[in-house]
């Protein structure tokens, strides 16, 4: 970002206060005044007990103060339980330091922060009196000063109307513009004539109506300042910092393209999630939303606009600064009445869509170019789709090949066991029937430190089992309930629980996860080796519900024993798989996850590996799911899916290939993962145009040679991939799942004739909703059906039966 202001010295309360020793003390109240009638004012004596202290307690009673007591490390105790007119301090037997440590103190406690504070010194040397100034006193004079001038000192702080800071172009403390005259900036600016090139930005705070509960209606300023301390270091000389009344930092950026601002917003946005701040004597994490509009175009209620699109980036919690759109306006108008018809009528008949572009089309060019320039461009691009399936079954073999050697994990942590936290999200109508088992479930880990299972969930309506959470968490505090009320998507549950969280490290999972005991313990012989994020083993644990529960299982067993290790090691990265996966927190804080992504796991993988994060895969780090046991819920599942790699592979891939933190091996890996994996679905179903193409060619099906000897070896190829890397999925599962033979030579056969059919058409389908922007998440609910008898770990007690889903 870019600012011209240089403001003044970091704001008092940056540090926490250094720790007392001892408990901390509270002296009862000293007698009344001593003089006649009523007291000037109730003034609060700091100072440990002694001379000194009875000293000052005379002088102040003898003009006509009430006085109580308070000793250093007890101040704020004291002065919310009597509150003071003023405070008085003396300066204690450590000189100007310790004098500036009971400064800091008294400013730090949110009730005494804006108290008048006379400073009692027997030191009267300038630099010393300059110091307790800056630190925050009100006023200093010697001890030997006449008991009438520290009372009229004192009545001048109590009774003289000091002039409000939003009554002062600059905050003299912080350097910020007060929200009036911020408006007049942005009013001169808007009136500039010629081109306003330039941004006008609002920032809030998801977790500013927490902390004003907990320290007081201040406390919105202060964030304020630490988010204005943040633009300050990334700026270069351009922008105005203003706050307004809520606490909301206002950051005026002319003469800028919206492209830079965005990408310095972004970047500031980061930066801050990453930071741990002091605030009101806290360490806490703050995670930024950012509403900005362009000046272009603006008027006078800019700031407004800019603050609805604030509203929208606090639905999320992930970090992106949003722009105003008119959408986001209470009024804005409806959508039209035909894009609500022709939208749901275009996908109902996405399948006809899929068929005409992927079959019809280059049917009716091969025909067209040959009939009118007797080309037959059908027999060239036929030997482009044996070659393309020839190398997707390659590819399938070197993962499986290089599986055999992924790297294994460290035998011992490099660093003792660190606070961790494990955070379960969960859309609560969803995981009814399943959460309180999953609760149990993770309350038995095995890990050798502190461990606090964090439930995020959302929940239109209140339900029963919330009660039965609620119980379950004051019976055991490790279990941190943590509603996230309007969330819409898993992405916005875990934003809204990473600042939250107080683990060195986190580990997210869905609601229907079951992990290993000793999950979190292996985990960190990773992280602790330079790892920023590991992806464990995702486990089917109710295979024997129904034919796609077993399909599913096997499928898995191929993915993460055999494709996510063998990729892992060919690519030179892993992949965050969104669930099972152990984050470092600062990386997780400054990542988040994006709502608007159907798989905000890949979205926040590419991210990550941007900043240079590293990602190890292990297929011993294992958690057990539930897969769904019918073919509509699978295929909305995967269709998912499928729409969300597509969406990260178009957001990101371009940006991948020219990032310098890429390898040109990663690149290469980035281009099978998101670019050939895209083009190979359309790219298999070519096969049909070009055969009714030869065929009306032919004069016939049967007049086609079938036998051709190269034909019929990549033929033979590529349905060997398949049943190859079955075989390895087989030998590297778990034992439990091993002795499931029978599972895999189903799940090989199934897919030679049909799975991988139906995958490819689900991810055709995908592109064409991506196409006609519908981006819904749509839930399955899961349904408590027949009881299933669910595998169990080696390792562990026999879990209760699972529970057959519909979905997840």
């Amino acid at each position: 970002m870019h600012t011209e202001l240089r403001r003044a010295p970091a704001p008092r309360n940056t540090q926490a206060c250094p720790p007392t020793d001892g408990p901390p003390t509270h002296e009862p109240a000293t007698e009344g005044p001593a003089t006649d009638g009523p007291a000037q004012g109730h003034v609060l004596a700091v100072g440990t007990p002694g001379p000194r202290r009875e000293k000052l307690t005379r002088t102040l009673e003898s003009t006509g103060y009430a006085v109580t007591h308070a000793v250093p490390g007890d101040i704020g105790r004291s002065v919310q339980r009597t509150p003071p007119d003023a405070i008085v301090a003396l300066d204690g037997h450590g000189g100007v330091d310790q004098a500036v440590a009971v400064v800091r103190e008294i400013r730090t406690a949110p009730q005494s922060q804006v108290l008048p504070l006379v400073m009692v010194t027997a030191d009267r040397e300038p630099a010393g009196v300059a110091r307790l100034l800056r630190s925050g006193a009100d006023d200093c004079l010697p001890e030997a000063a006449d008991p009438v001038e520290l009372s009229a000192r004192i009545a001048a702080k109590l009774h003289r109307v000091p002039v409000p800071v939003d009554r002062l172009a600059l905050d003299p403390r912080t350097g910020l513009y007060s929200a009036p005259h911020f408006h007049d900036e942005l009013d001169r600016e808007l009136r500039r004539p010629g081109r306003r090139d330039g941004v006008l930005a609002v920032v809030a705070v998801a977790e500013a109506d927490t902390l004003e509960e907990r320290f007081g209606a201040r406390v919105r300023r202060e964030v304020a300042e630490r988010l204005a301390g943040v633009a300050e270091r990334l700026g270069d000389g351009n922008d105005r910092l203003g706050w307004d009344e809520e606490g909301r930092l206002l950051v005026l950026m002319p003469g800028v393209d919206e492209e830079t601002a965005r990408r310095a917003l972004e970047d500031f946005a980061t930066t801050v999630a990453g930071t741990r701040f002091v605030v009101a004597d806290e360490n806490v994490r703050l995670t930024p939303a950012v509403g900005w509009l362009p000046l272009a175009g603006a008027d006078g209620r800019a700031v407004d606009r800019a603050a609805d699109a604030v509203a929208e980036a606090l639905r999320h919690r992930d970090l992106r600064p949003v722009r105003y759109e008119p959408w986001m306006r209470a009024a804005a108008a409806p959508r039209r009445r035909a894009r609500k018809v022709v939208r749901p009528l275009l996908l109902s008949l996405s399948p006809l869509l899929a068929l005409l572009i992927g079959v019809g089309v280059p049917f009716a060019l091969y025909e067209q170019t040959y009939a009118a320039l007797g080309w037959d461009i059908a027999s060239g691009v036929y030997w482009v789709v044996v070659a393309g399936l020839v190398l997707s079954a390659s590819l399938i073999l070197l993962e499986s090949l290089f599986s055999l050697d992924a790297p294994t994990r460290p035998t011992e942590p490099a660093q003792p066991y660190p606070p961790a936290s494990a955070v379960i999200a969960a859309y609560l109508p969803n995981e009814a029937a399943t959460i309180v088992d999953t609760v149990e479930s993770f309350l038995r880990l095995d890990y050798p430190s502190d461990l606090e299972i964090v439930l995020a969930y959302n929940t239109p309506h209140a339900l029963p089992v919330e009660d039965t959470l609620r119980e379950i968490a004051r019976r055991d505090r490790r279990l941190v309930l943590l509603p996230v009320p309007g969330s819409t998507s898993k992405a916005q549950n875990i934003n809204a629980a990473v600042t939250r969280v107080r683990g060195e490290f986190v580990g997210i999972f869905d609601a229907d996860h079951h992990p290993a005991p000793d999950a979190f313990r292996h985990a960190w012989d990773w992280l602790s080796h330079g790892y920023d994020v590991v992806q464990g083993h995702c486990v089917i644990r109710n295979g024997d519900s129904s034919w796609v529960a077993r399909q599913v299982a096997a499928e898995f067993e191929a993915i993460y024993a055999v494709s996510h290790p063998g990729r892992t090691r060919l690519y030179g990265f892993g992949i965050f798989g969104g669930s099972n996966g152990f984050w470092r927190t600062d990386m997780l804080a400054r990542t988040r996850m994006h709502g608007s992504m159907l798989t905000e796991d890949i979205d926040s993988t590419l991210r990550a590996l941007r900043e240079g994060a590293r990602i190890a895969t292990d297929r011993t780090l294992i958690s057990r799911e539930l897969a769904p046991t019918r073919l509509k819920p699978l295929w909305n599942q995967r269709s998912r899916w499928a729409q969300g790699w597509l969406q990260v592979s178009l957001r990101h891939l371009g940006q991948a290939l020219r990032h310098r933190n890429f390898t040109p091996r990663q690149k290469a890996g980035l281009v099978v993962l998101l670019g050939w994996r895209e083009i190979q679905p359309w790219l298999s179903l070519q096969i049909l145009p070009i055969l009714l193409h030869s065929a009306l060619r032919a004069g016939g099906a049967d007049r086609i040679d079938w036998a051709t000897p190269a034909c019929l070896l990549a033929f033979a190829f590529t349905l060997s991939a398949g049943l190859v890397q079955t075989a390895f999925a087989g030998r590297l599962a778990l034992p439990e799942l091993r002795r499931r033979r029978g599972w895999f030579w189903r799940h090989a056969l199934v897919s030679t004739v049909f799975y991988t059919h139906f995958k490819n058409i689900v991810a055709r389908q995908s592109h064409l909703k991506e196409l006609l922007g519908d981006r819904r998440w749509r839930v399955t609910p899961r349904a408590a059906a027949t009881a299933a008898t669910a595998m169990t770990a080696t390792t562990a007690t026999a879990a209760p039966a699972a529970k057959a889903v519909d979905g997840r």
